[in-house]
This record gives structure tokens, sequence and C-alpha cells, in this order.
């Protein structure tokens, strides 16, 4: 752990109050979360707001996160993707009880890749049988770098419903969702798939027989 942001003043009875940001790490790289804490000194029901920022000045929108404890794991939802995030140095902006407090990290480029976040809802739509198996392979095809999945069928509006992918494989999608799966392990399974022809158009599977 190291402590990279910390503001306030301790050692009396009137002690001002603190804010510290506790980084979990100070170097990323793709396809990793950012994961930090936000410690106080005392709650007063008040979110801290929060600001991420790059080295070129641009900033996210203010994000409120509830303060509920003195010490509170900030976990972020989405990894770094390299088509969002270029690689530099970023800041964490805290605000709270008034008081400001700033953490840096760097993000490197490296050779990691992973699966878009925006292919989340896809997937979880084709689990729950909202979308054809045609639908999420167009999916991957047309959101997920060929790089690190590279899906070999032509989709046109009479052949993606065609496409067959078994059941069972939903299971991994599951697994993938709940981060139990990886990414590199959910897209070798579907390389595995199609290269097997197990997921295929009918076509396909009538030339194999």
């Amino acid at each position: 752990m190291a402590l990279i942001g910390s503001t306030g003043i301790s050692g009396s009875a009137y002690a001002e109050p603190t804010v510290s940001i506790v980084m979990d790490k100070t170097t990323y790289t793709y396809c990793e979360k950012l994961v930090y804490s936000i410690e106080v000194s005392e709650v007063t029901g008040n979110p801290a707001i929060i600001h991420i920022r790059d080295e070129a000045g641009g900033k996210s929108s203010a994000i409120p996160i509830p303060i509920t404890s003195l010490s509170n794991p900030i976990p972020s939802i989405s990894a770094f993707e390299k088509e969002v995030f270029p690689s530099g140095k970023y800041f964490i902006d805290v605000q709270y009880l008034g008081i400001e407090t700033t953490a840096e990290f760097n993000l490197v480029d490296s050779d990691n890749m992973c699966i878009s976040e925006a292919m989340q809802p896809v997937v979880i739509r084709w689990i729950n049988d909202e979308f054809t198996d045609g639908m999420l392979m167009s999916g991957f095809q047309n959101i997920v770098d060929e790089e690190l999945i590279n899906i070999p069928f032509v989709f046109t509006e009479k052949n993606i419903d065609t496409l067959n992918i078994p059941d069972w494989v939903k299971s991994i999608g599951k697994g993938w969702v709940m981060g139990v799966i990886t990414d590199q392990m959910f897209v070798q399974n579907l390389d595995y798939l199609i290269d097997k022809k197990i997921i295929s158009f009918p076509m396909e599977r009538e030339n194999e027989i």
C-alpha cells in the first residue's frame, strides 16, 4: 500500500480533519482495474467528490462517492482500455470535509488486451436469450480488437440468426460476466469452438458430416 495523498493536521485537541488517498499501487497496465481507498478522520454523511484527470488537463465529470467509514475502498468497475485511456500520468482529486487532496498513478503501455466493457451488456442479453448467437459473434467482431479474437464469419441479415452456439457455452459467458473467467479464457474457449466448427452455420456442420 502506498499513502499518496494526505491533507490535514493532527496531534492536538483541536486537530483539523484529515483526508488521505491510499493507493493499492501507483503503476498500472491495460486490463487492470484502479484500486484505492479514501481514509478520513470524520464521517459526516456527505459524499466525497472525485475527479480523475490526465496530465493534459482533461478530467472526468464529478463522481460522488459515499463515505460510510473511516476507511473506504474504491474499486473500479471497469479495467483500463487502450482505446479509452492513453498511457501516461493520471491524477485522482478528492474533495471532502472542505479539504482537497490529490494522488497520482501511471498507466504504462503493454501488450495486455482485454474485452471491451461495451461487450458486457451484449453477452448478458445473449445469456438471457434476448440476442441470438449470431448477434453475439457480430458484437465480438465489431467491438473487440481482432488481435484478441478473430471472428471469421461474414454476417448478413439473412444468416445472422442461423449461427449456432451450443447452450452450454452460456455458462462460460456467465462466468466471464461474474468475473470468474478471465477475458483470455473466454476468447480462448470461443476460438477453440470456432476452429472446431462447434460454433458454425448449419451448412458448415452439414459439410462436416
